[in-house]
């Protein structure tokens, strides 16, 4: 009889769980263990949200939404767009409201995705980008950003074109950055706009750490690129509600009408509680996440000088929560091994630049989600490491 594990989906093979979450679990049972790994924001969920998804379930709201999300979650995210970034979406007809981000993203490749499609991603990049990718029978391809700074230009997406061809589907560009923290300026975006409208692909702007730009205020893609452009976004990171699974998908009509196909067969709809929550906080928590953005901001600075004064080199962390560093020289260069005795030497867990690719090699991720107080003593602990 054949073994049933010989018999899934062959792209399943083609995948594993990432490297954050391999080394997370491989270093957490380290007594003593300072983890600054993850992308969890380290403040808990405004408490007048809090109370509305409490409301929600008094009042009974347990029972399935349409598979669009609610009509009042479409229009208070539409009118969050417009307000922050000065784009519009047609709540009844361009508005998702999906299980997170991740549902959004993988909704999304899955409704456009063919076998021997071609994606275009940035790299370093988010590794949960490549597994959505090679199950939907895809391949991505990578685009060498070290060498601008982590910033994609025009002339690479002219290049990656011209090499790939009629095979490239879309292109994912993520913005501010995870994991390099950089974020793209009007004229940056303007330019990348004016170039992919040339070519007939797919442009998922992901954008889930919008409300988290330090430097200047956020520029969507949604605003230049608005035909060619499936916009990612949710509560998880702006309001502290990983746990709430809240995302977006908007797009124009035509692109959302085929998405949601496959939205519908992925998860039926949202929770409904999650939802009326995710109205409070879009409407009156349209702010909420100013008090965060500004100690991040002062996490980030400390941070950044912090590891620049050892001989760190930090890309420009303009956005999201993230230090992406490059290891100093004369220091062991394969990031992982690196990280590995940082862990066991000094009891200290950053991610790995390989976690994000090769383009990642000899590069460390530090999280600043954490409290001043972790950062501190993070930063010490780090400290001794070089200094030995």
């Amino acid at each position: 009889m054949n073994k049933l594990q010989d018999r899934f989906n062959k792209n399943v093979y083609e995948i594993a769980v990432s490297l954050i979450r391999q080394f997370d679990e491989k270093v957490s049972g380290i007594p003593n263990m300072l983890k600054l790994t993850l992308g969890e924001p380290d403040f808990n969920t405004p408490e007048h949200v809090k109370e509305a998804g409490q409301q929600a379930i008094k009042d009974n709201f347990s029972h399935y939404t349409g598979m669009s999300g609610l009509i009042d979650v479409r229009e208070a995210a539409s009118r969050f767009l417009s307000e922050k970034y000065t784009v519009n979406y047609e709540p009844t007809t361009e508005v998702l409201v999906t299980v997170g981000a991740t549902e959004a993203l993988s909704a999304s490749l899955l409704a456009i995705l063919e076998a021997g499609d071609k994606v275009l991603l940035p790299a370093p990049t988010y590794p949960g980008y490549e597994p959505l990718i090679l199950l939907a029978g895809a391949e991505p391809v990578y685009i060498d950003t070290r060498e601008t700074g982590f910033v994609l230009t025009p002339e690479q997406i002219d290049q990656a074109m011209a090499e790939h061809g009629d095979k490239v589907k879309a292109i994912i560009i993520t913005s501010p950055s995870n994991p390099t923290g950089v974020a793209y300026n009007e004229a940056e975006v303007s330019a990348l706009s004016e170039t992919l409208k040339k070519y007939p692909i797919f442009v998922i702007s992901d954008e889930i750490y919008s409300e988290l730009n330090y430097e200047t205020k956020h520029v969507s893609f949604g605003k230049y690129l608005r035909e060619q452009t499936i916009l990612i976004n949710g509560l998880s990171k702006s309001h502290a509600m990983t746990g709430w699974r809240i995302g977006f998908i908007f797009a124009p009509a035509e692109l959302t009408e085929q998405i949601i196909k496959v939205h519908q067969y992925l998860v039926t709809a949202a929770s409904t509680i999650s939802q009326k929550a995710a109205v409070r906080a879009l409407v009156q928590g349209i702010s909420d996440s100013e008090i965060m953005r500004e100690e991040y901001r002062e996490r980030r600075d400390y941070v950044y000088q912090a590891m620049t004064k050892l001989g760190f080199e930090v890309a420009r962390p303009s956005g999201a929560f993230y230090i992406f560093a490059k290891i100093p020289a004369g220091l062991e260069q394969d990031s992982m091994t690196f990280c590995i005795d940082l862990a066991e030497k000094n009891q200290l867990a950053i991610i790995p630049g390989i976690a994000f690719g090769p383009e990642g090699e000899g590069y460390v991720r530090i999280s600043y989600a954490a409290s001043m107080e972790n950062l501190v003593e993070a930063m010490n602990r780090l400290a001794a490491y070089v200094e030995n």
